[in-house]
């Protein structure tokens, strides 16, 4: 794929958690997600021990803290769903801040936050202390579809080239007195994004084209 492409997720470090194999740190997210989610959740306490091993690996790595919570903003939909699931479950109620709330969907809801915070915090590490062109590699070595590999690496190396383009449609809507501000301006962002969506899959055709006049097979060279 040629050289290897920084991201801003990541954070330059030369920390053991930075030097550990990609593939190593893929395996160890996994099984650390599948245990937080197959813990029952009414055990606080395993959560809160399982915050302690997450931070001791942020801690040991040296990725500032804010760096992570910064890019925390992914999980707002969970944390949204989270605080609705109280209101809209059924079961018998109960009273928080004077509010009547489903004590069944305040508990989902409280666990739905913890594991969710819990994942995403994991995720934005393993993204922090690892470079995209390593993860690839790692995901090669774990034997996952080289076509799907490939369809990440693209998205990767791309991912830049587009949201440079939805900037500058940005610009030129703005540059034409056009400014987002409530429902009704709705439509004209929608075409702008399906106009996007063309740019982005007319510009994968000439690059896909590229590739194939200078000897693409279906897999990227080493």
């Amino acid at each position: 794929m040629g050289s290897g492409h920084g991201h801003k997720l990541h954070f330059h470090g030369h920390s053991r958690v930075h030097r550990f194999p990609a593939h190593l740190k893929v395996l160890l997210l996994l099984a650390f997600m599948l245990v937080v989610v197959a813990t029952p959740r009414d055990l606080y306490a395993a959560f809160g021990g399982y915050l302690l091993v997450l931070l001791a690996v942020i801690a040991a790595s040296r990725v500032p803290p804010t760096y992570l919570l910064k890019r925390m903003v992914v999980e707002v939909p969970f944390v949204f769903f989270a605080v609705l699931l109280p209101f809209v479950a059924t079961g018998p109620r109960t009273e928080v801040f004077g509010l009547s709330v489903s004590e069944h969907g305040l508990l989902a809801g409280i666990a739905l936050l913890i594991k969710a915070t819990l994942g995403v915090l994991a995720g934005l590490t393993l993204a922090a202390t690892t470079e995209p062109q390593d993860l690839l590699i790692g995901l090669e070595r774990l034997r996952l579809p080289q076509q799907l590999v490939q369809i990440m690496a693209f998205m990767v190396r791309y991912l830049d080239v587009v949201t440079g383009e939805m900037q500058r449609m940005k610009i030129a809507r703005e540059s034409r007195g056009f400014t987002a501000r409530n429902p009704a301006h709705w439509p004209v962002l929608a075409k702008s994004a399906g106009a996007l969506f063309i740019r982005s899959y007319e510009r994968g055709e000439r690059v896909h084209l590229a590739m194939l006049s200078r000897g693409y097979t279906g897999r990227m060279p080493g």
